[in-house]
């Protein structure tokens, strides 16, 4: 399951046919979950163990209305067990905020202590259908 929050999809439609401007986040964070999360959010994110949000950067190329991260977004050497990792999320800020959009992993990752979770370049991407 992939798709945008019902919080950008609301803003994004109030900015274009409302005239309610929407301020996009200077910063993107990347979120994990061991339970997904919906358009309305919810989920459970990984907690523990030396996880944070981790700070990312998108770039949109091509004639197709798709993102990509634009580099590696490697999270923190785990101190403990972040359990079976599912699914991402994209938020507007490091703790709290509000998800933008979410998806599942092609393959779940279990992370214990010691391991590290990461995403190469280009490899999370986001596409508007």
């Amino acid at each position: 399951m992939a798709g945008f929050s019902d919080y950008l999809e609301d803003a994004v439609l109030n900015h274009v046919f409302a005239g309610s401007a929407y301020t996009a986040p200077s910063t993107l964070y990347l979120a994990l979950y061991t339970v997904a999360p919906t358009d309305t959010g919810g989920g459970t994110e990984v907690s523990g163990g030396s996880y944070a949000r981790l700070a990312a950067t998108f770039t949109v190329s091509g004639t197709d209305p798709t993102t990509a991260t634009n580099a590696v977004a490697e999270f923190a050497t785990a101190t403990g067990s972040w359990g079976t990792v599912t699914s991402t999320g994209v938020f507007d800020a490091l703790t709290s905020g509000n998800l933008l959009a979410y998806a599942d992993l092609t393959t779940d990752k279990t992370v214990g202590s010691g391991d590290v979770f990461r995403f190469d370049a280009g490899d999370l991407d986001i596409t508007l259908v």
